[in-house]
């Protein structure tokens, strides 16, 4: 199996690779287009100054002068109309040259064979050590015509430059490999780190702590990848605490139903007894329906997407069917009702949000005392609506208020409205409000009754 480090370590280096070879036949074009004419042009140049130096001296020794052109760095083949050679300077690796050339260099006319050499993509012309890639030019001695071919002896003018310039690219390539492989592992390093926190998480071991001090991409992943952590640990202790309270919640009216049948069961209770176990048995069944529901009901809703059937249609006349469908109760505790419900159309769920409703409804009614105050309220607010919920019950303690939207969370029963209850019903309304893109606030005093705050996006 290939590792990443092999993989980005083998990327680099044929990416290097093929740098070289793109840059060295771009270098070709470039010399083939650009610099092959103008060399031509120069040792050209140099040619005519060598021809001309030598016919305005015609006392000067030939061979004597040829060699001295030879040892500064040029490479020179002469011959004569009957076919008699001469070379000076360094020899040339090829030596094949057209006898039609020839004869055109003798007739007077000028070579420019660095200029016409056939292109070619893996061998520079400009370093051919070739007869044919040089510069012929008509030549009188004593009278008879002779044709010199000049070339640069480019051995002896770059030798050495050619071994240093060699040496460095050579020294350049291995640094450059052996760099890309040292940098592989500080790229890599911080991604194992990750995949072994990748194991750790699945053997279920949440507590991980990735020290990558990073500002980049894998440090900002190694960040999130660290809350992604915790956020999985919060949830399995949820989810440990909601298997518990489950439990709980279903063992305590499961026993007291089984202890008052087992009693039941006796035949030897008098009427009136049985009647109060009977109807002690009834209300815990009532219980564990009512809990069964509302847990059907948060795993419904965490399905998301798939529960939502959204339609537009009234708000207000929706929280007063509510308070019609609940006005037994309230009446019975002669609690007043103070509506401010305009109509207000919506974009949501029906069936939903009027569990909302009676949810926070019955609530209010459950825990508001005799002779009390509910207040109800749409307002219509910069981009969203806003339905208040009132009441002047027992309130809320200050320490349950951030605690009292989680699943099964029961607060002190003495002190707060929250105790007594499954601790699912709000749990749910909060589900449904996130999943119509809204927020739920509330604000509580303990004797003064508590208000929900919820915002909804206007239609």
């Amino acid at each position: 199996m290939k590792t990443l480090y092999l993989r980005i370590s083998i990327t680099i280096i044929v990416v290097m690779l093929a740098s070289s070879v793109t840059s060295f036949l771009l270098a070709n074009v470039y010399y083939q287009y650009s610099l092959k004419p103008y060399n031509d042009q120069k040792i050209t140049h140099m040619a005519e100054d060598i021809v001309a130096f030598y016919e305005e001296n015609p006392e000067v020794r030939l061979d004597y002068y040829l060699n001295h052109v030879g040892d500064l760095g040029y490479q020179l083949y002469l011959v004569d109309a009957a076919g008699k050679e001469s070379a000076y300077g360094g020899a040339f690796r090829d030596q094949t040259l057209s006898g039609e050339v020839i004869e055109r260099v003798l007739g007077g006319e000028v070579y420019h064979g660095i200029r016409e050499l056939e292109s070619q993509f893996y061998i520079t012309g400009f370093f051919d050590n070739a007869l044919n890639n040089s510069i012929g030019m008509p030549m009188v001695i004593d009278g008879e015509p002779h044709a010199l071919f000049l070339r640069p002896d480019i051995e002896k003018q770059f030798g050495e430059l050619r071994v240093f310039l060699a040496k460095i690219l050579v020294m350049t390539l291995i640094l450059s490999i052996l760099f890309a492989l040292l940098s592989t592992v500080y790229v890599v390093k911080p991604i194992r780190k990750l995949t072994e926190a990748t194991k750790r998480i699945a053997k279920g071991q949440y507590r991980i702590q990735l020290n990558v001090k990073r500002k980049d991409e894998i440090g900002q992943l190694a960040t999130h990848f660290t809350q992604m952590a915790r956020g999985l640990e919060q949830l399995e202790a949820m989810r440990q605490e909601f298997v518990s309270n489950v439990s709980h919640e279903i063992q305590s009216p499961l026993a007291s139903i089984q202890g008052f049948a087992e009693t039941l069961r006796t035949g030897e209770l008098p009427r009136e007894q049985q009647e109060k176990y009977l109807g002690i048995i009834a209300e815990e069944s009532r219980r564990m329906s009512q809990l069964s529901k509302q847990l059907l009901t948060l795993a419904s809703l965490d399905k998301e997407e798939e529960v939502i059937e959204k339609s537009t249609f009234d708000l207000a006349e929706q929280i007063k069917q509510v308070v019609f469908m609940t006005e037994w109760s309230w009446r019975e505790k002669d609690i007043v009702m103070e509506m401010e419900l305009p109509s207000t159309l919506i974009y949501g769920d029906k069936k939903l949000l009027h569990q909302v409703w009676v949810n926070l409804i019955t609530n209010s009614i459950k825990f508001t005392e005799e002779g009390g105050t509910i207040g109800l309220a749409i307002r219509q607010l910069e981009g969203e609506l806003q339905v208040e919920v009132r009441d002047t019950g027992i309130g809320i303690a200050e320490e349950d208020l951030p605690n009292i939207f989680h699943r099964f969370y029961k607060g002190d029963k003495s002190r707060s409205r929250i105790g007594g209850s499954s601790g699912l019903g709000l749990a749910i309304v909060h589900k449904i409000v996130e999943l119509h893109d809204g927020r739920i606030e509330v604000a509580s005093k303990q004797g003064e009754g508590t208000t929900f705050f919820v915002h909804l996006p206007r239609l």
